[in-house]
């Protein structure tokens, strides 16, 4: 099956060149709903050749000469090794300083940038905080009608959009933050989509890691705001997409694929998700008997029987919840609100109906976490393991990661010697019970850490990571080489310390809702309920 293009691309008259990159093969960039989305959009431009370019890119039509803007989405803090293996892989000097007139400028945004810019900052000409469909035609058009400007002129131009930061016009240092060249305050604000229309699979392509799968954004956002959720905090307020447009949407995606998946950080908060369930049952059983259907995690407090009946009908024999936190009052602590009843109500529902069995996403290392926290998880695993013989269960694992623009954004992490000795435990006492546990890396969520909270100071020894092969032994290898000479502090200064509320954070300059007095409050608020408890 060859492509198939979903939207109408006009005739071409180009007057500005456009490279959208994602860092990855192309088959996981042509899955990316988000920037696929943005190729759409500039696409549609009669005066814009856009073309996609992946790790995994090796012909192209336009030259590096010939292309005017150069755009990155970064969804995870690792994907400055794709960004620097495209950049090197066309000739292109990492940093912005080193890159003159014949050089593309090169943005950057997403989710990672929108929360912490400043580790990445000096690779990027400019930096979109926010949601990108609202300014990404602007931009391009602010760089299209100012193209005879020298480069430092159109950055100053594009500097006076909303929502665009131009690292070049600022410095920072730790005591004072990211500033005005002259020391002044300085801020960028935020965009945030009012969401008026279902985000959608562009393009569908048997190639793409989820082939040939129409995705559509119902939600965007999270309106549970646990306490370490950057996918909640930074995607405030939560957005529901129309009841009437969702369907529209299934409708348009059935007419090209029997492939629909259902996208945001928690879907079953739709309020009218039952009702967009027996929709979609209503179409499998007139005219589209093998209709499949892939959502993303579900509510473990909000599942309903026509929700499970309609996973199963449509091909799905698991489904994923989230509980985060094993005893009752740590996940009151984080702000899940998730009793232990809820679950197993949750869990009763999902066999009643038919599913085989759940992923159970859970996390180590919460602020304020005892023994009693993580042996809770097994004596609710072997709860679970008495009543549901038949069901199978397994526990996801990942450890706490201080997320900039959360409340959480203040802990401390706990150190890798502590969270591999707690996996070990629960490894041990899993393989007893016969349950399954995957767990993820701990060395490499540290790392994640030191670039969740790191700053500008990090450009080097990024670049040195990428130059040492990326791997993990690359990350810690690469600090103690470039500690000394980018003036770095122990890198337990980024990943573990406690920061004081009243610290100046790099991300502070960002104004997004709640401002930082809020996440203040609320940081006060659940530990003061923890120790009420």
């Amino acid at each position: 099956m060859s492509d198939i293009v979903l939207y109408d691309i006009p005739q071409k008259n180009p007057q500005i060149n456009i490279w959208m990159a994602f860092p990855a093969m192309s088959s996981f960039g042509t899955s990316s709903l988000g920037y696929m989305s943005i190729v759409k959009r500039l696409d549609m431009r009669s005066d814009y050749y856009v073309e996609k370019i992946f790790t995994d890119t090796v012909n192209t039509k336009l030259r590096p000469s010939d292309v005017d803007v150069m755009g990155f989405s970064v969804s995870f803090e690792i994907d400055f090794l794709g960004i620097f293996k495209i950049l090197e892989n066309f000739n292109i000097p990492f940093k912005s300083c080193e890159r003159d007139e014949s050089f593309p400028l090169v943005f950057g945004g997403g989710p990672v940038l929108s929360a912490n810019p400043e580790p990445y900052c000096e690779f990027f000409d400019f930096i979109i905080i926010g949601d990108a469909e609202e300014i990404d035609t602007e931009i391009i058009d602010v760089i299209k009608n100012n193209a005879d400007l020298p480069k430092n002129r159109k950055l100053l131009e594009l500097s006076k959009v909303k929502g665009i930061y131009v690292p070049s016009l600022t410095k920072y240092d730790v005591k004072h933050g990211v500033t005005s060249l002259n020391g002044e305050p300085f801020e960028v604000e935020k965009i945030s989509s009012p969401l008026n229309e279902c985000i959608t699979t562009p393009v569908l392509s048997d190639k793409s890691f989820f082939a040939n799968t129409y995705v559509i954004e119902i939600v965007r956002g999270c309106p549970q705001r646990c306490g370490f959720c950057i996918a909640s905090y930074l995607n405030l307020p939560s957005r529901f997409c129309d009841y009437n447009k969702i369907i529209e949407k299934i409708d348009e995606g059935l007419k090209y694929t029997n492939k629909i998946a259902l996208l945001g950080a928690l879907i079953t908060a739709h309020p009218q998700f039952d009702d967009i369930c027996r929709y979609i049952l209503k179409r499998k059983h007139s005219d589209v008997l093998d209709l499949e259907l892939s959502v993303s995690s579900l509510r473990a407090d909000s599942i309903s029987p026509v929700i499970i009946q309609t996973l199963v009908e449509c091909g799905q024999k698991h489904s994923t919840i989230a509980i985060e936190a094993g005893s009752e009052r740590l996940r009151k602590l984080i702000n899940k609100n998730l009793t232990e009843t809820q679950i197993f109500d949750t869990v009763k529902t999902a066999e009643q109906y038919g599913l085989k069995g759940l992923k159970i996403y859970a996390m180590i290392g919460h602020p304020t976490e005892t023994f009693e926290d993580i042996e809770a998880f097994v004596i609710l695993a072997k709860k679970l393991k008495q009543q549901f013989k038949t069901f199978e269960f397994t526990f996801s694992f990942s450890t706490f990661v201080p997320k900039a623009h959360t409340p959480f954004q203040f802990c401390e992490r706990e150190s890798i010697k502590n969270l591999e000795s707690k996996y070990e435990y629960l490894k041990k006492e899993f393989h007893k019970l016969g349950v399954k546990i995957r767990t993820s890396s701990v060395k490499w969520d540290y790392w994640q850490a030191v670039l969740s909270r790191g700053d500008r100071r990090l450009a080097d020894y990024l670049i040195a990571v990428y130059k040492n092969g990326g791997n993990l032994g690359a990350f810690k290898q690469s600090y103690n080489e470039i500690k000394k000479t980018a003036n770095l502090p122990s890198s337990d200064f980024f990943a573990l310390n406690q920061k004081e509320q009243n610290e100046i954070l790099p991300w502070d300059f960002i104004k997004t809702i709640p401002y930082k007095s809020g996440l203040i409050a609320e940081y006060n608020r659940l530990l003061t309920k923890c120790e009420k408890m």
